[in-house]
């Protein structure tokens, strides 16, 4: 049986102390918008630990991004991009961070920029592991 390739929500970064776990981990990437770094599941607060999958957080900042359809389609193009790879990902958390502002572009040519560096991202992490 083939396994889908899905995003739930076990799969996502919702807590402030994940993210914090996640950026305080080692840089996987860096490119032209984005900074990948990664960091092993901490144990949860009752001790116990976590399922071993890879999980995705990101951090798209408003100052970096002012149109809200911006941000919400480079957040889209992520969590795609990671969806695809998922399953050869390494089991660890995953936080994906925009560095640079956005200059004025077509949302098409945005998203292309954004898919093709975001691939060769999580290709890097993949190797890497």
């Amino acid at each position: 049986m083939i396994s889908r390739a899905t995003f739930p929500a076990a799969a996502r970064l919702l807590r402030p102390t994940e993210f914090a776990a996640g950026l305080a981990g080692r840089r996987v990437a860096r490119g032209a918008y984005f900074v990948v770094t990664t960091a092993r599941p901490a144990p949860a607060e009752d001790g116990t630990t976590p399922k071993p999958i890879a999980r995705l957080g990101l951090i798209i900042a408003k100052r970096f991004a002012q149109r809200a359809s911006t941000r919400n389609a480079l957040k889209r193009v992520l969590r795609e991009a990671f969806r695809a790879r998922r399953s050869e990902l390494e089991a660890a958390d995953y936080v994906v961070r925009l560095h640079r502002r956005i200059e004025p572009c077509s949302l098409t040519a945005l998203k292309s920029a954004a898919r093709l560096e975001a691939d060769t991202h999580f290709a890097r992490a993949i190797a890497k592991t």
